[in-house]
């Protein structure tokens, strides 16, 4: 049963129109996620819904009685009451009147905040997002909508969002980059798309292959149509003369066709990697601690981080994960300890906030100061060549910084870091206010860059497929690490807390560790290390099958030659042994894909 319906909304900003004539409707069983790149219109659409922004045209019509619970992009406090006063305040609205104090701290402080009492004025970007979010999951609703709940959210609390929404019984409406927080929690895809829009029935996974679809079908109508108006153009040329109802109906037809919308093929951020020289001596951490008021962040933290690093940092918000950063780039000090940086070194740090940027000036010049070309594995390319791969058009060149939207901001200041060619990427939470299809771009460049990776993420997803070592923050401000991406992580975790449990047996009573680490949930589909190796198993022992009849073939033509003979003789030993070995892993992985499938 429909709730809510969206009835031909259109909306522009500073003449750019961002909806286009937008309809559908909401079910009160749909968990929608709404996905598009950043300046399509998506927190926009939900401020409409919201009833927050006026649309330019068309209407919303929703159902006697609905009760709407939104979380802006952006949040806004009364300065002049406490942060308990402005979350009541939003949650009695909706006409509750019972005492919901107690639950409110408490959830408070889930969600990192413990002094309820406080002024908005004092807290963090960060920390106004979380209170807010408890006022919107809190407040009475039968549609919630949410634009970007995970962001400034660590992984124990977007897992614990994650829980509520999957039990919530009201319609979800939400904007989120979190590819995981998707799947798990949404039932249908609403994308965006150059003012239009496109519904899914599935999760972010079958979107992608929907979507696919889509775009193959339109492609081959465009061409049934490119093949029409050859044809028809042939004919107008050898001299039509509308002087039947055929004829006209024909040059009707060809005029359509002249003056049809044509599919734009999807534009990708672009940006290969060409590696800059890097000594022997890299990034050298030796003994480094950190305190604030009292509180121990890391201590005694020694690493010496290798030429093809990729180092993923996590822990609960606050623990110290962007101020190891800080000292790592020498924007701060270690309390102790010392940080070598070696001389060809160079470092592009990718802040949580982004640096300040001049409103006033042209896109085109921002990336300009910091460089009018970039030597790529294609050659030299401009810094206008470079702006239009990370979606910004000649005519978005050229207006001011003021225009983007606040993700388009995200993206320049990424395109900007990434110019500077490092041979060190430092990221503080790069997947907040990116879109998906920046991140998986950003993912591909990642994945060719010749230098070291150093990243604080919440994002699942994102480091799965990014890294290959975890440094887990632990609450005395020691650092777990465990090889591989977050998926791996939680595994060794998980079969190291056992070992724990045993420790602590002479103790009066046993407790296991609360809440900081989770136990693994029942994998459904390969990680995605997993799956890369999966797919290129095949090739690889066909190559070695290949290597190993070669080298048959010079061991017979030897037979005369003894000391060639043996050492192609344990060549293939070799060759042979690592056959058998991927033969058992592909059989291994094969197994757990048709496990998987049969769930």
């Amino acid at each position: 049963m429909n709730i809510l319906n969206v009835e031909n909304i259109t909306k522009a900003y500073m003449s750019k129109p961002v909806l286009s004539d937008i309809s559908f409707g909401i079910s009160d069983t749909d968990k929608i996620g709404v996905v598009g790149t950043n300046g399509t219109g998506k927190s926009t659409l939900l401020s409409i819904i919201a009833g927050v922004t006026e649309p330019d045209a068309g209407q919303i019509i929703a159902s006697n009685g609905l009760r709407i619970s939104y979380l802006p992009q952006n949040p806004v406090f009364d300065m002049e009451k406490t942060l308990l006063e402005n979350i009541t305040d939003t949650i009695y609205a909706g006409g509750e009147h019972w005492d919901k104090m107690g639950e409110i701290k408490a959830n408070l402080s889930k969600f990192g905040i413990d002094d309820p009492e406080c002024s908005p004025s004092i807290l963090s970007g960060g920390q106004k997002k979380r209170a807010a979010l408890v006022a919107a999951i809190m407040s009475p609703s039968d549609l919630l909508i949410m634009d970007e709940p995970t962001n400034h959210l660590d992984s124990d609390m977007i897992e614990w969002l994650e829980d509520f929404l999957q039990h919530f019984r009201g319609a979800l409406l939400m904007i989120t980059h979190d590819r995981y927080f998707l799947d798990e929690v949404t039932n249908q895809i609403l994308e965006i798309d150059k003012g239009s829009i496109y519904r899914y029935e599935s999760n972010y996974s079958g979107f992608l292959e929907l979507k696919q679809q889509r775009l193959d079908y339109e492609q081959a109508a465009e061409r049934k149509a490119q093949s029409l108006y050859r044809k028809d153009l042939a004919w107008m040329l050898r001299g039509a003369r509308a002087r039947s109802t055929k004829q006209k109906a024909h040059i009707q037809r060809f005029e359509e066709l002249r003056d049809r919308h044509k599919p734009e093929e999807e534009r990708f951020v672009e940006l290969s990697s060409l590696p800059s020289r890097m000594g022997n001596k890299t990034i050298i951490l030796e003994n480094l601690s950190k305190s604030y008021g009292g509180k121990v962040l890391f201590k005694d933290f020694s690493y010496t981080f290798n030429k093809l690093d990729r180092i993923g940092i996590i822990g609960p918000n606050g623990c110290g994960k962007s101020t190891l950063l800080k000292c790592i780039i020498g924007a701060l000090s270690p309390d102790s300890g010392m940080v070598e940086i070696g001389q060809t070194i160079k470092i592009g740090y990718f802040g949580q906030e982004n640096e300040a940027l001049d409103e006033e000036k042209r896109v085109i010049d921002y990336i300009k100061d910091t460089a009018e070309f970039i030597r790529t594995a294609e050659g030299l390319v401009s810094a206008s060549v470079m702006c239009e791969r990370f979606l910004f058009s000649p005519d978005m060149q050229y207006a001011p910084i003021a225009k983007l939207s606040g993700g388009e901001k995200r993206r320049l200041y990424l395109l900007r870091v990434l110019m500077e060619q490092p041979n060190v990427i430092v990221l503080d939470e790069p997947t907040n206010d990116l879109d998906i299809q920046t991140l998986r771009i950003l993912e591909d460049y990642l994945d060719g860059f010749a230098g070291i990776i150093i990243t604080v993420s919440h994002d699942r997803y994102f480091l799965d497929r990014v890294v290959t070592r975890i440094f887990a923050f632990e609450q005395d401000g020691s650092l777990y690490q465990s090889e591989g991406g977050y998926s791996d992580y939680i595994v060794h975790k998980h079969e190291t807390e056992p070992q724990i449990i045993e420790n602590n047996k002479n103790q009066s009573e046993v407790k296991a560790p609360k809440g900081k680490y989770r136990a693994p949930r029942e994998k459904t589909k390969l990680s995605y290390n997993e799956q890369k190796e999966y797919d290129n198993m095949e090739s690889e022992i066909e190559k070695l099958e290949e290597k190993s009849a070669e080298l048959e073939t010079q061991i017979a033509e030897a037979a005369t030659d003894y000391p060639k003979l043996v050492a192609l003789s344990k060549e293939k030993e070799k060759v042979d042994a690592e056959i058998e070995r991927k033969m058992e892993r592909y059989v291994e992985l094969q197994e757990m894909v048709d496990s998987f499938s049969k769930q």
